[in-house]
């Protein structure tokens, strides 16, 4: 067999998951590195989601014969497509309303109708427990499979109607859930000196944004939450000094999709912990077993992640675990840190099946935290599953509600984020949002690897919570302002100085980027006003400052908040931008274009790939280098129209923006 056939087989075997976690790094290796593979990757990638997304009830005992015939009709004796046109479409069925997929595209090699024929007819024939054998050609055995006749059509040889009906029946087919987002319109400063919103370290719709992109795919415009991506990567801001758990640094630029506006950056920078200064720990494993996590990139791959932190853990450490499908149940008392061999032995039991009673598990493992709490030490329940909650309190809002009520314990929350096809990002961010809570998607081992070994510190061990920004502009010289992402995090201006106020939290070592573009006040630009105002009147206070920022923060275990502010003046506007800000917005503008943002006037996918490679400094683990990587890929797949920009001024010319003034936040 060739090297090239070698090759093949092994992406089949990787898609089906037959491969140890070492074959599998090499193959995300070689995918990295060869177009013509990934290519392959991405149309196998594509039928296997068909397999197993579409249905029908009819059944058909002759699946096989038509399987036969349709391949001697359309390959010649090599196995190379003879006419694009090619695609053979198969209809058999399943009895009891059990279903699956057969689709065929005849456009490759015989190790891709081999492998990635035969495993799928195993992996489906698995799904409806039936058993399959093959044959070292084709399959002999008489299984019930179910299939559907739709053509299944690589990007290579589709027309773009067939190519629309394949993408239409795999969102028809697709259950994930995310938040709608509403991005920030420019408010007049005038009548909006006030923003004020929570912190966000969670990191999840980057990741998931990285799965979308590795399969092809530009991700939902709502999957996309910029701050998430921002706040991805680390920054060298400087090092908090004395009592304060971090440090704040402004600093702003030219914004440079847009010329003619700023950018306003605030940094945070938590302080490290080191062995000795960390806490006792007391942590609940909470892991969703039901039918819904079977996938490999789910409880596999979350029983994988688990172990590496476990290798991490001491002494200082205790951990318990509850699982949860039909219903909840502890399988491991809180343990020593140091018992490896008894906790890695529990996580070895786990297998999947069931229904999905989330909200039972919620309560059974805070239930065992507060039976185990350590006073003044982190006390956290670490939730794994794809959301799919279904029995008991489901619903994001009772959900919420029931992680509400759980905060007032002082346990906090970390949420790990597993699989695609029915995954509910909506609802894992709110659990983590309201609960004193991180949120973290878990796509490979590599990043198990960077949330729960590298950045264990920063996942585990929260330095201040309720962590609230208030920025209050100048209108003597800022004329508007937007802030970039955060969306789901505003807050009112009045909830800035109420402490019971529910906000973010920050771990150990994070750092926290919050970025605003704003209008100079000598702009032409124009934006709404509201009327002035009967009964009262407003005066400027002439002030060289841009902006002062307020920041307030609790101790973990404390209950009143304390106040920290800064200001930034218009001299501290400077033209070029530092590495590591020009990096931070090079990661804006690609949230801009994923989002197809009206805001993302003079962005483009070849300033953001030179902007990151000017400006990708050390990268230690290569996080850097894998993002512009990530804006490559979606530069080959965005295929939406393009905007004509006026290249001076950065504005879009097709469209007349109009910008919107709401109450202060």
């Amino acid at each position: 067999m060739s090297q090239e056939s070698n090759n093949k087989e092994l992406i089949s075997q990787y898609i089906d998951n037959e491969l140890t976690l070492q074959e599998r790094a090499d193959v995300e290796e070689l995918l990295k590195n060869d177009q013509s593979l990934f290519a392959y990757y991405q149309e196998l990638s594509r039928l296997d989601k068909l397999l197993n997304e579409r249905s029908v009830l009819e059944t058909s005992n002759d699946w096989e014969h038509k399987i036969l015939s349709g391949l001697n009709e359309n390959h010649n004796k090599e196995g190379h497509i003879m006419k694009s046109s090619n695609v053979m479409k198969i209809r058999v069925g399943v009895g009891s309303g059990l279903v699956a997929i057969l689709l065929i595209a005849l456009f490759g090699t015989q190790v891709y109708i081999k492998r990635g024929v035969q495993g799928r007819l195993k992996s489906a024939a698995d799904d409806i427990g039936e058993q399959y054998t093959a044959t070292p050609y084709y399959s002999s055995s008489a299984i019930k499979m179910a299939s559907v006749a739709l053509p299944y059509t690589s990007s290579k040889y589709a027309t773009s109607d067939q190519a629309a009906v394949v993408a239409d029946s795999i969102q028809q087919f697709n259950t994930e859930e995310y938040a709608r987002v509403y991005e920030h319109d420019f408010l007049f400063v005038k009548d909006n000196p006030l923003s004020t919103f929570s912190i966000d370290v969670d990191t999840a719709s980057y990741s998931n944004i990285r799965r979308f992109l590795e399969q092809g795919q530009i991700p939902p415009v709502d999957a996309v939450r910029i701050e998430e991506m921002i706040n991805y990567f680390s920054y060298n801001y400087k090092k908090p000094i004395g009592e304060v758990p971090f440090a704040v640094s402004i600093d702003g630029a030219v914004a440079p999709w847009n010329k003619t506006h700023q950018l306003l950056r605030i940094g945070l920078q938590g302080k490290t912990l080191s062995q000795t200064e960390m806490p006792a720990s007391n942590l609940v494993f909470l892991i969703d077993v039901s039918g819904s996590m079977q996938d490999a990139n789910k409880l596999p791959l979350l029983k994988e992640s688990l172990k590496l932190m476990v290798a991490q853990l001491s002494d200082k450490q205790r951990v318990a675990m509850v699982v949860y499908a039909g219903a909840a149940g502890q399988v491991l008392e809180s343990t020593s840190g140091s018992d490896k061999r008894k906790i890695l032995s529990a996580i070895d039991r786990l297998s999947a099946g069931g229904s999905t009673a989330g909200g039972a598990g919620i309560q059974l493992a805070y239930k065992i935290a507060m039976q185990n709490y350590i006073k003044g030490g982190n006390n956290r329940v670490i939730l794994a599953t794809d959301g799919d909650f279904n029995v008991g309190v489901s619903s994001t809002s009772e959900m919420t509600r029931l992680i509400e009520e759980k905060r007032k314990d002082n346990i906090f929350i970390t949420v790990l984020g597993f699989g695609m096809g029915n995954y509910k990002d909506n609802r894992l961010e709110q659990i983590a949002d309201k609960g004193n809570g991180t949120y973290y998607y878990i796509d490979t081992l590599k990043e198990a690897k960077k949330v729960l070994i590298e950045e264990l510190g920063s996942t585990l061990f929260t330095i201040a919570k309720d962590v609230k920004l208030q920025v209050e502009f100048n209108p003597a010289q800022v004329k508007a302002y937007r802030l970039i992402g955060y969306e789901n995090r505003v807050l009112n201006k009045e909830d800035f100085n109420n402490d019971a106020k529910d906000a973010g939290e920050l771990g150990a070592g994070h750092t926290v980027t919050a970025l605003y573009e704003i209008v100079p006040v000598d702009s032409t630009e124009q934006f709404a006003k509201v009327d002035e105002l009967t009964y009262q009147k407003s005066q400027n206070i002439p002030s060289e400052d841009l902006a002062t920022v307020k920041l307030r923060y609790k101790e973990p275990d404390q209950d009143i908040s304390q106040l920290i502010q800064q200001s930034i003046s218009r001299a501290n506007i400077v033209q070029e931008l530092t590495d590591d800000f020009q990096f931070a917005a090079a990661v804006v503008e690609f949230g801009l274009l994923l989002k197809d943002s009206q805001y993302k006037a003079n962005s483009s996918y070849e300033h953001v790939i030179e902007s990151a490679i000017k400006s990708r400094g050390a990268d230690r683990f290569g996080y850097r280098l894998e993002f512009i990587d990530l804006v490559k890929k979606a530069q080959s797949l965005d295929n939406r129209p393009k905007v004509n920009v006026d290249r001076d001024e950065g504005q879009p010319t097709s469209s007349g923006i109009k910008y919107k003034s709401s109450d202060d936040r």
